[in-house]
């Protein structure tokens, strides 16, 4: 079955996580994403570690199925090419510093002006005007501005969050604007500019944390894996481990305590009756619950929860996630490819029924250089001596699959 945006071209000119994931969803769902990037080292992510067999973890989980074209962006022979790319695509991303995509004559208006059924997002920390839009940003201080890392941690340490969620939210709400602006364009024919700033992204993901500061005048406090508005809800230790335990309404309080911990006596007493009692009263059930838990293991707690039907999970490391029965019994992983080896990879989240969603592999620096700068209208002898020149790279041969071992 076909692909979703089977036929629709995107060109990025993206670096680091955001636009990149972006994209990614984008080719995921069956785009092809042209990516451009430095000529001296490409997109920095490359760079971040090493980890996967001398590629970047955050460059493997966010650049699969796309086309890498190696261009001087300082150059004019660099700019044109990516203009003439952009010229034959759908769809424009970048997250560059703030003004540079206009610098380079990328800006949305200049490309809009001559195709207005283009569609260009950029992707920026602050967004246009205000007094931080000249600022450059990056994922912690994201969170940091946006209040995230107020509300995140002990009570006694702030802490981020361990993956760049500033980053995904931003990269998810452009790759859901691109999806709407596409939509649009075959009902009208109209393109679109579309900005998303990653500071609004991330306060929108602050949710109830900000209605209740707005409404008390107090912010929620850091509760660790506890909850401000739910108790019990806590890791609670058994005798080799812990588990997290979620009691969403006063029924499941019950069910909790008379089925699966053995203390009925606890159903009615006031102290816990209900969920607004068990919040007021929160150190006293937690202390009552974990005076319980700790007389099974891990395996025996997380199955007498699960048979009450009690909300439960288990506080897994990731090496246990990397065999997470649920993902490999539903056949969640498949394999790809990156320069020097082939590595597993997670299925896109999104199923659909008719058609799996593309799993491409992992472009190396350049590694399509020369065939896009025969799209671009290079004919061979002009793409050589761009090679020759420096104004862009390619990349020498991948092995093919068949020479490679999954080795991650």
């Amino acid at each position: 079955m076909t692909l979703p945006l089977e036929g629709f071209t995107v060109v990025a000119v993206e670096q680091a996580v955001a636009a990149p994931l972006a994209t990614r969803n984008l080719a995921d769902l069956g785009a092809r994403v042209i990516k451009v990037e430095r000529i001296d080292g490409g997109d920095f992510a490359r760079g971040y570690d090493h980890v996967v067999h001398g590629t970047g973890a955050h460059f493997v989980w966010l650049n699969r199925r796309k086309e890498s074209i190696a261009l001087d962006l300082k150059s004019d022979e660099g700019r044109a090419i990516v203009r003439r790319l952009v010229d034959r695509a759908d769809v424009f991303v970048q997250n560059l510093a703030p003004s540079a995509a206009k610098r380079l004559g990328l800006g949305s208006d200049e490309l809009r002006a001559e195709r207005p059924e283009l569609i260009t997002v950029g992707i920026s920390g602050y967004g246009s005007g205000g007094p931080f839009e000249q600022r450059k940003a990056y994922d912690m201080l994201i969170q940091a501005e946006s209040g995230l890392v107020s509300i995140t941690g002990t009570p006694d340490t702030p802490v981020k969050t361990g993956i760049p969620t500033a980053d995904i939210a931003s990269g998810m709400y452009a790759a859901q604007a691109v999806l709407a602006a596409l939509l649009r364009r075959i009902r009208t024919g109209e393109g679109a500019t579309i900005e998303v700033a990653m500071l609004d992204a991330t306060v929108e993901w602050m949710g109830h944390a900000l209605y209740t500061q707005m409404c008390t005048g107090t912010p929620p406090p850091r509760m660790g894996l506890s909850h401000t508005a739910i108790a019990p809800y806590d890791a609670f230790p058994t005798s080799d481990g812990k588990m997290l335990i979620g009691v969403q309404n006063d029924h499941g309080w019950r069910t909790l305590v008379a089925q699966v911990l053995e203390a009925p006596h606890l159903a009615d007493d006031p102290r816990f009756a209900t969920n607004i009692d068990r919040v007021r009263n929160r150190s006293a059930c937690d202390a009552e619950i974990a005076a319980r838990t700790r007389r099974w293991t891990t395996a025996e707690l997380d199955a007498r929860l699960e048979a009450a039907g009690i909300p439960a999970a288990q506080v897994k490391e990731l090496a246990s996630v990397l065999d997470h029965p649920q993902l490999r019994e539903r056949n969640r992983w498949r394999t790809i490819s990156t320069e020097n080896a082939e590595v597993r990879a997670l299925l896109p989240a999104a199923t659909f029924s008719d058609t799996e969603l593309a799993m491409g592999d992992i472009p190396a620096l350049g590694q399509h250089t020369l065939a896009l700068l025969h799209e671009a209208g290079l004919d061979d002898d002009a793409a050589q001596d761009t090679l020759a020149r420096g104004i862009a790279r390619q990349a020498e041969l991948v092995p093919t699959a068949t020479e490679r071992t999954v080795s991650c």
